[in-house]
């Protein structure tokens, strides 16, 4: 394929987001279920506006693309914090651990969590003396494999817990990710990857039970009749991304890297994010990007970041920090840090 051909089919690419909003009519927001599943993973794939399906070189791959995983050499650890909104939390881990020919495993933990909150009635507004909590985790395994020099793929099994108070619902969910490593324009990477295929969640517990009188009309009737309240189920948010990435200038010391990806959600409007890296030999980042581009109703979507790479002392491990910012408009900022280790 020549470069001009090459360059042709992915401006279409790029080009497909616009192309969809124009036609879709109706938005399909808060049709489904753990919507925790959808906030991104890692300090430098936030700092470069969420465009990093193509790039996934750290831990944070187990999130974005498992096909990305199979290209680290070292064991790797990445622990992540972000102040999400409405004062919750979001936390992820994972865990790499190459096995040389027989492919790479990786492990995550994600989390949602907020502070206990008061149980508040009708009768007793200022609360029953009572305190409910609400949080959602999900567990990953994953494994990689590059099939050539140029190609990987990779897959991540997890299971989806959401709790609120005395209720809980569960599910499982496959994540598949491809990474195709090209000749043209730089050494362009091409990723793509579907995510949260699985099954329904539906919520059940002691606080869907309650007790009625059958009928009201005949006197002596039990009117502690034990019933449930029957719920809906949800489906998980299924995603598919396909993103780009490059390097425009690569030298010794300094590189910069662009990046994009087209999002199609299943219970939003299609997207696009895009973001770009510069690198000073390998130990300082500057990162920046925009989220959401071409979805309507979105909340900002500049984001920025930084990080640094450095040995660690006494030992040949390497260490990475990472910052994000990320304007959320009238939901204000979100701030994310990553830890990494490379040992």
């Amino acid at each position: 394929m020549s470069n001009k051909l090459f360059a042709k089919l992915l401006l279409c690419i790029l080009m497909l987001p616009g192309i969809f909003v124009m036609g879709q009519k109706i938005s399909k927001a808060g049709t489904s279920a753990a919507s925790f599943l959808e906030i991104t993973a890692g300090a430098s794939a936030q700092g470069m506006g969420g465009a990093y399906v193509s790039i996934a070189d750290d831990a944070s791959a187990l999130y974005w693309n498992a096909a990305g995983i199979s290209r680290l050499a070292l064991r790797e650890v990445i622990l992540v914090h972000t102040n999400w909104i409405a004062e919750t939390n979001f936390d992820f881990a994972g865990l790499v651990i190459p096995l040389e020919e027989f492919g790479t495993l990786g492990l995550s933990f994600t989390s949602l969590s907020m502070e206990d909150m008061k149980v508040r009635t009708v009768e007793k507004p200022e609360g029953t003396g009572e305190y409910f909590s609400a949080g959602d985790i999900a567990v990953g395994l994953s494994y990689a494999r590059q099939l050539t020099d140029r190609f990987s793929i990779g897959f991540s099994v997890k299971y989806v817990q959401q709790k609120i108070w005395h209720m809980s619902a569960s599910a499982f969910a496959l994540d598949i990710g491809t990474l195709f490593r090209t000749d043209l324009f730089g050494g362009m990477v091409i990723g793509a990857s579907m995510s949260n295929f699985g099954t329904p969640l539906k919520l059940e517990g002691r606080d869907a039970r309650y007790f009625i009188r059958v009928d009201d009309t005949k006197q002596g009737s039990n009117d502690r009749i034990p019933t449930n309240i029957e719920l809906d189920s949800w489906d998980l948010p299924l995603l598919f991304q396909i993103g780009v990435s490059t390097n425009v200038f690569n030298t010794d010391d300094y590189k910069i890297k662009v990046a994009a990806d087209v999002i199609h959600p299943s219970n939003n409007y299609q997207s696009m994010n895009t973001g770009a890296e510069f690198s000073f030999k390998d130990f300082l980042f500057i990162r920046g990007g925009y989220q959401s581009l071409f979805l309507r109703e979105s909340e900002g979507g500049l984001s920025f970041g930084m990080g640094i790479n450095s040995k660690m002392l006494f030992s040949d491990a390497m260490v990475n920090f990472d910052y994000a910012f990320r304007d959320f408009g009238r939901l204000k900022n979100i701030h994310t840090f990553s830890l990494g280790i490379r040992f």
